[in-house]
């Protein structure tokens, strides 16, 4: 099993409330953009004129993205108690 494969049984319960928020505005004076290279799920993507953007709906809640961001752009928060992802894949 592929790990796309593997990611698509997660289930997801999302919080009207995103547990991440990004400032876009850093983004746009970052030169390396990390977040769209080394996020596992793919949440944050490069368009074709150089911003970002981003979707927390398939997050894995795994802090990748506070971690490589070093403008500080990403406030990210555990979700509500039931709500992040479920892991279906042992």
């Amino acid at each position: 099993m592929s790990i796309d494969e593997k990611l698509r049984v997660n289930a997801y319960l999302v919080h009207p409330r995103p547990h991440i928020q990004v400032d876009f505005n850093k983004c746009r004076k970052c030169p390396e953009k990390p977040c769209t290279k080394l996020c596992p799920a793919g949440c944050f993507r490069m368009l074709p004129d150089g911003s970002i953007s981003f979707s927390h709906d398939a997050c894995l809640e795994c802090g990748t993205c506070r971690i490589v961001c070093r403008l500080g752009a990403v406030t990210w928060d555990y979700p509500e108690a039931g709500f992040g992802i479920w892991y279906r894949f042992g």
